[in-house]
């Protein structure tokens, strides 16, 4: 089953977990598939997806911040070990859900 669009992404440092909302090539618009999965499977599997934050703001700026630091993922990659993912494991795969 081939992954066609991430449609949403979020990675939870404090738990180790990604939740990864998309839709297979199978898949109409208004179908969507949620999964949550451990970030240690990715690595298993020779992924890491992090990727380096840059830092355009001074340190003034930064004191200004109160919300954390987003954890951003490598979308091209997250795509590759889904559709790696899924393919070795096939029955892994969420259903189906209408919005």
């Amino acid at each position: 089953m081939e992954i066609k669009e991430i449609i949403s992404y979020f990675f939870n440092s404090e738990s180790n977990i990604v939740e990864v909302v998309f839709r297979t090539i199978d898949d109409s618009d208004e179908v969507v598939r949620t999964d949550n999965i451990d970030y240690a499977i990715i690595e298993d599997y020779g992924f890491d997806l992090v990727t380096e934050s840059f830092d355009f703001f001074d340190e003034e700026f930064e004191d200004d911040i109160v919300d954390e630091e987003k954890v951003e993922l490598d979308q091209d990659e997250l795509l590759i070990f889904l559709n790696e993912y899924y393919t070795i494991n096939e029955n892994s795969l969420p259903k189906a859900e209408t919005y």
